[in-house]
């Protein structure tokens, strides 16, 4: 997820020659560097869409058969231009959709939840993952403070602190859309559906040490696999498989279904294929990934929102940082203007599912659902997904990062939160921490 908090004010308008240089008024060079997901790597593909899922939406980019050009911008959250690839960090997944209807941004990650569930909590997130203001320095004692004091972080937590924290490259890790979206068919009947780009590559994660390894070898490794494997006629390739839930179901479903720190479980609500996602074409200039603005509120007709209360803070919260970073017409920068000749069509109400139902449905995203609990869904992934070989690395991976300069009290906290996940497996940290 990217971009969500403010830049220093530095509001110069991004001046992008017809050549594709970075020249900015003023005597700038370059788009001042975003304060979160700054290190990026990024390729334009397409998306193809090869099963007919026009019962679900109406949306002409899911249409079957359809091929729509994209640009997909990968990025650490937390890590500067200049940091390593391999750090141990969530991945922004970005997609801007260029379709014949107008720009379709989908503004994922390669994790299929999040840290938080309330967007008014995500300064707080950063800024404990951020450098100290006054050291300059990352604190992990900073960190496992927050997220202590959040149990929700803890299914987040866990995967982070596992190798898929490492991923070996761009092209071998998933992507996920993350929140609950709503699709809108041609009947005007509506679901709630979730994103999952599946990665034909094969997953591959490096381990802590191999990771760190890399760093010190070649801290842009990402960057250069992916650009090499384009080069080489290797093109990436990503399956689309959604999940979609009738619209009356949230109300009753056994947990809040717009609770971002929480999954859908595929034996309720099996994926369902859709299309194929195709990287085939390299940047022609960087200028094109450091330029690039995505918002969650740049959507199209059949494809709208949901009562996720993260997705509705990030649809206000993308505006103004590009303003200040990019400049006022970053809209019409090549890389973010629409490619299609066609004006827009006007969003409906009803695609937003902002209807004379938004009370009713505001209440089941607040009401109380029976199996609404921050160490469930963390428990199972560790007792039912994961083998010994990754619960050793878990394990490993928490006490190496909980013993880097974290203070007792809080020491304290990390072993009651893993054991509030799983028995066994706080006492496995409590006796190598």
């Amino acid at each position: 997820m990217s971009d969500t908090q403010k830049c220093p004010a530095t509001a110069v308008d991004s001046g992008a020659t017809p050549q594709g240089g970075e020249r900015l008024p003023g005597g700038g060079e370059r788009a001042p560097e975003r304060v979160v997901h700054a290190k990026g790597s990024a390729a334009h593909g397409f998306f193809e869409t090869t099963e007919d899922v026009s019962q679900f939406t109406r949306a002409g980019l899911f249409q079957r058969g359809v091929k729509t050009p994209l640009f997909l911008r990968f990025s650490t959250e937390v890590g500067e231009q200049g940091s390593a690839d391999t750090v141990r960090d969530p991945r922004g997944f970005a997609i801007k959709f260029y379709s014949e209807e107008g720009n379709y941004d989908l503004v994922g990650s390669n994790t299929p939840v999040f840290f938080i569930r309330d967007a008014s909590r995500f300064p707080d997130l950063i800024h404990s993952r951020g450098r100290q203001p006054d050291t300059g320095i990352r604190s992990n004692d900073m960190q496992w403070d927050f997220w202590t004091l959040s149990p929700e972080s803890s299914h987040q937590v866990m995967i982070l602190m596992s190798d898929r924290g490492t991923p070996r490259t761009l092209r071998h890790m998933n992507g996920y859309g993350s929140h609950a979206f709503s699709w809108v068919n041609a009947g005007g009947e509506r679901f709630w559906v979730k994103y999952h780009f599946k990665t034909l590559q094969g997953i591959e994660n490096y381990t802590e040490a191999e990771a760190l390894q890399m760093a010190a070898e070649d801290p842009d490794a990402h960057r250069r696999d992916l650009r090499r494997a384009i080069d080489a006629g290797e093109a990436p390739e990503w399956r689309l498989e959604m999940q979609i839930m009738p619209f009356e179901e949230a109300a009753s479903y056994r947990f809040n279904p717009f609770d971002l720190t929480k999954v859908w479980p595929h034996s309720d609500y099996p994926a369902v294929d859709v299309g194929r996602l195709v990287l085939d074409r390299n940047p022609e200039h960087f200028a094109e990934v450091e330029q690039a603005g995505f918002s969650p509120a740049n959507l199209v007709p059949g494809i709208g929102l949901s009562p996720d209360q993260m997705l509705i803070g990030r649809i206000f919260s993308y505006h103004d940082p590009h303003l200040q970073r990019i400049g006022a017409g970053y809209e019409q920068l090549p890389i973010n203007s629409p490619k299609s000749s066609a004006g827009e069509e006007p969003i409906s109400i009803a695609d937003l599912s902002w209807s004379e139902e938004a009370a009713e449905i505001e209440r089941w995203a607040s009401a109380r659902h029976a199996e609404d609990d921050d160490f469930g869904q963390p428990g199972s992934l560790y007792r039912e997904v994961m083998d010994d070989a990754q619960r050793d690395e878990l394990v490993a991976n928490i006490v190496r990062h909980a013993s880097d300069d974290v203070s007792p009290e809080v020491q304290d906290r990390v072993v009651s939160y893993w054991t509030q996940v799983d028995s066994v497996l706080g006492s496995r940290v409590a006796s190598r921490l």
